[in-house]
């Protein structure tokens, strides 16, 4: 029998449970669950049960795309009103910050450990590179965003730019266009993850490569103690958003070149859904890199001072992403 013909058979047998779950489902979504009957209540879950076993039936006979799509579509709705809970806005934000973003990190830790070594890898040749010939920076850096510094700026200056958080001419424009930088890094970084993971990678490496450049001039000057403190008080929110949002691309671009027993589509989808909530959290903690750096430029000016800001934001994402919890169990 040809799938058309198999598909065709396999809907006429089933699809009146499925159109009246639609209807029911219909109904909920109108008026509220309060709007059943004590049957319908009782027919929902019945129902329900019945779709996903059509669903799990229909992917291993391999059926047509679209009928398989049209299930899945329908036991998703299906599911929040069979189990879940119609919870307001306040409970969804708080779902997702307390479990939803934590487990999906925890999660992709392969990714992670990938994406760090990539950025740190990156950060170090570079670092290299330009303290063996400071000609390198210029091809590591572009001249609008070094903002004058660069090896042939003197070590006064430099400093000034790390102290003075209100002058005109200190490093204000050079965090500006890094937070910038960072954040297109880190949305492309995802974006492009498709690509087998190699734009991604190349994307994370080179955005240390700035990294390693920039201390390497400061070193030179005696002054990476002191560059150090400036970015770890933002950096470090900064550069692991950038590492998460490397770490969800590189779990696209695996999942399309080992997509299991999936179709390479359906395992890209799956991959981006989850790597879309890893996002959510990247965006946050740019933001929150970005008050810390208009904050403590200004504010902060104890080297000290610093390192135990970037070193207490350091511990904080560690035990928000990693230490266990209890509750809420996702469904997978």
């Amino acid at each position: 029998m040809t799938a058309p013909l198999r598909s065709e058979r396999f809907r006429s047998e089933r699809e009146d449970d499925w159109r009246r779950l639609e209807r029911l489902l219909k109904k909920i979504e109108q008026k509220s669950a309060r709007g059943l009957t004590d049957d319908e209540l009782l027919a929902l879950p019945v129902l329900y049960r019945s779709t996903m076993s059509a669903l799990a039936s229909a992917r291993a006979m391999s059926l047509d795309l679209a009928l398989v799509q049209y299930l899945e579509s329908l036991c998703s709705r299906a599911y929040y009103f069979v189990y879940g809970v119609r919870a307001g806005l306040m409970e969804r934000v708080t779902a997702f910050l307390r479990y939803d973003l934590p487990a999906e990190v925890r999660s992709i830790w392969r990714e992670c450990a990938v994406s760090t070594l990539l950025f740190f890898v990156g950060a170090a040749i570079a670092y290299v590179m330009v303290m063996a010939d400071p000609d390198w920076f210029y091809s590591l850096i572009s001249h609008d965003m070094a903002g004058g510094r660069d090896p042939s700026a003197s070590a006064e200056f430099l400093r000034k730019g790390l102290y003075d958080g209100n002058a005109k001419d200190a490093l204000a424009y050079f965090a500006s266009a890094l937070f910038t930088n960072n954040a297109q890094v880190s949305l492309l970084a995802f974006a492009l993850g498709f690509a087998l993971c190699v734009p991604t990678a190349f994307l994370i490496a080179s955005n240390g490569f700035i990294l390693g450049a920039l201390f390497a001039v400061y070193v030179q000057k005696g002054l990476g103690f002191e560059l150090g403190g400036w970015l770890v008080i933002h950096g470090v929110t900064e550069i692991s958003a950038i590492i998460l949002a490397g770490a969800a691309g590189l779990r696209i671009g695996w999942a399309v070149g080992f997509p299991g027993e999936q179709s390479r589509l359906a395992a890209m989808v799956a991959a981006g859904r989850r790597g879309a909530i890893v996002m959510g959290g990247v965006v946050i903690m740019l933001a929150f890199a970005g008050l810390l750096e208009g904050f403590g430029r200004q504010l902060v000016k104890n080297d000290w001072a610093r390192y135990a800001i970037g070193a207490a934001t350091g511990v904080f994402w560690l035990c928000y992403f990693y230490l266990p919890r209890r509750g809420h169990a996702r469904s997978r």
